[in-house]
């Protein structure tokens, strides 16, 4: 186990940021994992991530060895549209987990990585190495893949900052009559069902998702919407909420549907971010799978 012992030469910090600013290879969350687990001491007390810090303090913190990798790679096939050394752009399939859990160990995007990448980012742990963000397992479309560190943490940013252009497209249930909205509302878990996520007031997160109609059929209509935060389930909960659930989303939708769909119609179309070493603008477009698109041309061809 890595110990490092010093003095602090700053008055009036938070203790985790400054340690953040001592170890830039480290995430600000990571630190904070630490002291959560108390691995950092201030002068021989564990202290929390927002005590203030004062000069001459002794600082104490202790890295733990990387646990051993236990998640396997596996030959499954991943969809790379784009990499290079430092990061990689994966078009999720649907019914595809991004990252082992308990119980779900194989089968994931995560598995198929390892594989396919000689390199993964460290930061998010041993069972979600290259992790930037999620999509749900049913939700198709483009993500983010760090290969190191560094390219993890500057990506990283630019989500928490909104930096990061995150285009999705989904058809949902009803006729939305506006053709632009935005919708605003709180997210957090639902206090009936703690597997899922509702609008509540306590315990929750501010959340912003932007949304256009791309087209109106009978029943449905087609939208573009774009994610100025990115909560679980953020979408699927937005939409579900004012009225028009995704098709497909069994958990914030009807249980049944009249395509037999089984999974939402919702893609993560496009993405754009500054690159991380170069900071280099850069998109990229994936068109919705052919499930979604045969639905689609199947809507098109009754509002003739």
């Amino acid at each position: 186990m890595k110990q490092d012992k010093f003095i602090c030469d700053i008055d009036d910090i938070r203790l985790d940021k400054y340690l953040s600013s001592q170890y830039k290879k480290h995430s600000r969350s990571n630190i904070q994992n630490l002291i959560d687990k108390g691995n950092v001491t201030v002068n021989g007390k564990k202290e929390k991530k927002n005590y203030n810090l004062k000069k001459k303090d002794l600082i104490e913190i202790k890295f733990p060895e990387p646990k051993k990798l236990e998640v396997k790679e596996e030959d499954i096939e991943i969809n790379i549209i784009y990499q290079d050394e430092y990061l990689a752009v994966v078009n999720k399939q649907r019914d595809m987990v991004v990252h082992p859990a308990p119980g779900n160990r194989t089968g994931t995007l995560v598995n198929g990585l390892l594989k396919e990448l000689d390199n993964l980012s460290s930061i998010n742990g041993v069972i979600r190495p290259g992790i930037v963000h999620r999509i749900d397992k049913d939700t198709t479309g483009l993500l983010l893949i760090a290969k190191n560190n560094l390219a993890h943490i500057e990506l990283s940013k630019e989500i928490k900052k909104h930096k990061t252009k995150r285009e999705y497209t989904a058809l949902v249930h009803g006729i939305i009559p506006n053709n632009k909205g935005k919708i605003v509302l709180p997210i957090g878990r639902d206090p009936k069902n703690r597997k899922k996520m509702a609008v509540v007031n306590r315990n929750s997160k501010d959340a912003v998702t932007h949304f256009e109609v791309i087209k109106r059929f009978k029943k449905y209509t087609y939208l573009k919407l774009n994610l100025e935060t990115g909560r679980t389930h953020q979408i699927r909960v937005h939409l579900s909420h004012i009225g028009y659930p995704v098709v497909g989303d069994p958990v914030y939708g009807p249980k049944r549907n009249e395509f037999n769909m089984i999974g939402q119609l919702l893609h993560a179309k496009k993405i754009g971010f500054n690159h991380p070493k170069t900071k280099e603008y850069m998109e990229f477009t994936a068109d919705e799978p052919e499930d979604f698109m045969k639905i689609l041309k199947e809507l098109d061809r009754r509002n003739k």
